[in-house]
């Protein structure tokens, strides 16, 4: 798909905001008939551009009322570490989000979890499945802001 045009935009902006509003709510929003806005959800979503639509929940609500972000630095950067790594990570649904990085770690992860004992438990799961060189933890105590919205242009240019 080429450049999002602004009609594009402004869809992708509504439905981030809240993908639950109703298609004549979005069409109306974004200056379309039904039948066209439909169309380019479809074509968005076919080109990857949506590539989902989920409820957002309340972490602490659900118990899970500690974030953790926590550093991996790699004992060395070969394929068969990484594919290893990235496999276990994928087996630990506690763990939300992994970034390979670039700087004084290799990623970055992000867990959610209901307490530190659970925590240890997940930190002894990935240590015994792969070799790391070194693990740092980073406990959050507030969260301040949190958006699963990009910023995208919704301006006529």
């Amino acid at each position: 798909m080429d450049a999002l045009d602004l009609i594009d935009r402004k869809i992708v902006a509504e439905l981030m905001q809240d993908a639950t509003l109703p298609l004549a709510r979005i069409a109306e929003r974004v200056g379309l008939s039904q039948t066209p806005c439909w169309k380019r959800i479809q074509k968005l979503e076919a080109a990857g551009v949506l590539t989902g639509r989920v409820a957002m929940a309340d972490p602490a609500k659900l118990g899970f009322g500690l974030t953790v972000f926590v550093g991996v630095e790699a004992p060395d950067h070969s394929t068969e570490w990484r594919d290893a790594f990235c496999r276990t990570v994928a087996t630990i649904p506690e763990i939300m989000e992994v970034y390979r990085i670039a700087g004084d770690l290799d990623f970055l992860l992000r867990i959610a979890v209901p307490d530190l004992p659970t925590l240890d438990r997940i930190y002894r799961q990935l240590t015994d499945a792969v070799a790391i060189r070194n693990v740092t933890s980073y406990f959050t105590m507030e969260r301040v802001k949190y958006t699963t919205a990009y910023p995208v242009d919704t301006r006529n240019r």
